[in-house]
């Protein structure tokens, strides 16, 4: 196997803020929840995945969307692009998703001016096309795997000539 990435966590700015602006936590909440942070791991030595743990507690109700800063940071080798998928588990029983589908984390993300911070936007989609009393409620405790990522090799084509450095998250290339 390759050895071409190492997880760390953003600063503590960069995730109080992000935990501020969308959760409202506290100084002393975001930085009790910053100091028990947890990287991703693998469950297993034939796993493919790495799990991303949530930072605190999260309830979704059914269609309800949230954005979790999850503190994680990812830095690769040129070449490697690390893709986000929701927990297998979760998508069967909440029809769990990524509101991207498919979060792609690139290689020079780690160098943006959010440091790379990783964030998550999930949507239960349970009950989704049925009756309202159908869906589900999500409950995540602090420190559960609630998503996954996968490092993956890619390839460009042969007049590719892209010298543009990013310097922004969601959306900041187009």
């Amino acid at each position: 196997m390759d050895r071409i990435a190492e997880f760390g966590t953003v600063s503590f700015d960069i995730f109080k803020a992000a935990a501020q602006e969308e959760w409202g936590l506290t100084d002393e909440a975001a930085n009790e929840t910053y100091n028990s942070l947890k990287l991703p791991k693998r469950a297993t030595a034939g796993s493919a995945g790495y799990d991303f743990y949530t930072p605190f507690d999260i309830t979704l109700e059914p269609g309800e969307t949230v954005k979790i800063p999850t503190g994680i940071r990812a830095k690769m080798e040129n070449g490697w692009v690390l893709m986000i998928f929701p927990r297998s588990g979760l998508g069967f029983k909440y029809r769990l998703m990524l509101d991207n589908t498919v979060g792609v984390i690139d290689s020079d993300y780690y160098y943006s001016d959010n440091e790379g911070h990783i964030l998550i936007k999930l949507t239960n989609c349970s009950g989704v096309g049925k009756s309202a009393q159908s869906g589900k409620t999500l409950t995540l405790k602090a420190g559960q795997g609630f998503a996954q990522g996968v490092f993956l090799p890619f390839g460009i084509t042969t007049d590719d000539d892209t010298d543009t450095a990013r310097n922004g998250g969601f959306g900041s290339t187009g």
